[in-house]
């Protein structure tokens, strides 16, 4: 509820601690919760805390302390502590600049795109359309028109599925994949497959559990129509290379689909460079609002599709007994489309731009090592995918267990007594799970506004967790 002052409570209830083992991996208290006057189930607050003074950017030597003063979600208690954010992988906060932006279109330009020729209409049109251009040049894409916006990026590979995938694929022709892979790059190849005949393969890992690139280079053959990988594994924090599975690609005229989401807020992606012919990322997880995404594709791959929906915006004439579709990008973007959200992203595009995506990547580096080597220290815990010393090195998330303590008690246990935002359970990665032995995992992920300081809180709330569990064992 919003109060007249702007301030924000939400309640919420939490299951009781019992209800929380419907998994087979965790401990089951002994004792009551309320020992230490834990309370599971009691309500949730959060209040809104003062802003900090805004440093200037180029005053400050970590890049944190410069911009957190733009995110005002950051600057709040959560259960009596200060809120510690670190689900990054799950969606980022979004700063002022774009808060600011989505407003702004709401009550000054609200319109439909396109098809008006009143200020209000060109106004909105022509923001949106700048938004394209916006992320083109982020990801170095040659065209605007290589951009296609959709809701998220489950979207853009459901349409890319449902058009390239049906057209292309026949039966025995064969699409790779890595038991690491985002159930979104997984379930819709799974039902093109079904009625295509076309058959899934799928690379495992290697002992330091990164996609065992050897085994790639064995199974790829001429019979492999698609590659659809992961640029970052959203829980073992592993990099792909992907300049070099492009490479491989080619020899057998295999096309290559790029899952960046949790590449492109994270560090400079070009689409160019990379070689790749389709790549996808979302808004949400760079900055930006919800209920926007979108696919890259090469120009002329776009221009051989079929449309995905039908309706208005996409055609170019329409007849009773049939239609003619527009060119790309409309051809894939039917009926009105997420207008503010479009432009929403194109702020973020900006904002993450005016800082720079290597400085942020820097950052980043130092944050993650920091990071793995605290929590690795930690006993009880075991952290998923590689070390930081492999070639590639590993971005800024932990994923983790801690022997004999389920994942939702973690998470749990340090949202309502230490005010740390992680997530628990599958991470919409059950293949992966499973091959890793395990049901849930937690997952700690950060951004270039989180700090040491962050890290510390998560770590010394890990730590009081698993002393609580253990005093049941």
């Amino acid at each position: 509820m919003v109060g007249a002052h702007g301030i924000t409570r939400v309640s919420s209830s939490l299951p009781s601690a019992p209800s929380l083992r419907n998994l087979d991996m965790g401990t089951r208290l002994l004792g009551p919760p309320t020992a230490r006057g834990i309370k599971f189930g009691s309500s949730i607050s959060i209040r809104a805390g003062a802003l900090p003074s805004a440093p200037s950017l180029a005053s400050e030597s970590l890049l944190a302390d410069s911009v957190r003063q733009d995110f005002p979600i950051l600057h709040q208690e959560v259960n009596g502590h200060k809120l510690v954010y670190v689900d990054n992988a799950a969606t980022s906060q979004k700063p002022l600049a774009v808060l600011d932006v989505l407003r702004e279109y709401y009550e000054s330009y609200n319109s439909n795109v396109h098809r008006g020729i009143h200020a209000l209409s060109a106004k909105a049109t022509d923001e949106y359309e700048a938004a394209r251009r916006k992320v083109a040049r982020f990801i170095n894409a040659p065209s605007c028109r290589d951009i296609i916006f959709t809701r998220n990026a489950t979207e853009a590979i459901n349409l890319l599925a449902y058009t390239w995938g049906l057209t292309h694929l026949k039966h025995g022709d064969e699409i790779l994949l890595s038991v690491a892979e985002h159930h979104s790059m997984i379930v819709p190849w799974q039902i093109v497959a079904k009625k295509t005949g076309a058959v899934l393969k799928y690379v495992s890992l290697t002992k330091d559990e990164v996609a065992n690139m050897v085994q790639f280079k064995d199974v790829l053959s001429k019979r492999t129509k698609l590659v659809a990988l992961h640029h970052v594994s959203n829980v073992l924090g592993s990099i792909n290379p992907i300049e070099e599975v492009v490479e491989w690609s080619k020899r057998f005229g295999t096309k290559v689909l790029v899952d960046a989401c949790q590449s492109v807020p994270h560090m400079p992606v070009d689409v160019q460079s990379l070689g790749v012919d389709f790549l996808v990322a979302s808004s949400h997880k760079m900055c930006g609002p919800t209920g926007v995404g979108f696919l890259y594709g090469k120009s002329d791959l776009l221009q051989e599709l079929p449309p995905f929906l039908g309706g208005g915006e996409m055609i170019a004439e329409v007849l009773l007994d049939h239609s003619t579709y527009a060119e790309p990008p409309s051809r894939f973007e039917a009926g009105t489309p997420a207008i503010g959200e479009a432009i929403g992203l194109g702020a973020a595009v900006d904002y993450l731009s005016n800082i720079g995506m290597q400085r942020i990547h820097d950052y980043e580096v130092d944050l993650s090592q920091y990071l793995y080597s605290e929590l690795s220290a930690v006993p009880k815990v075991r952290i998923y995918g590689p070390s930081m010393e492999v070639e590639r090195g590993r971005v800024a998330l932990c994923t983790f267990n801690v022997d004999g303590i389920h994942a939702t008690d973690i998470a749990t246990f340090l949202d309502q007594q230490h005010g740390v935002a992680v997530r628990s359970g599958h991470h919409c990665t059950q293949p992966l799970h499973r091959h890793l032995g395990v049901n849930a995992s937690v997952r700690a992920s950060l951004y270039f506004y989180n700090t040491k300081a962050d890290v510390d809180a998560f770590i010394n709330g890990l730590k009081d967790t698993i002393s609580f569990f253990s005093s049941y064992q």
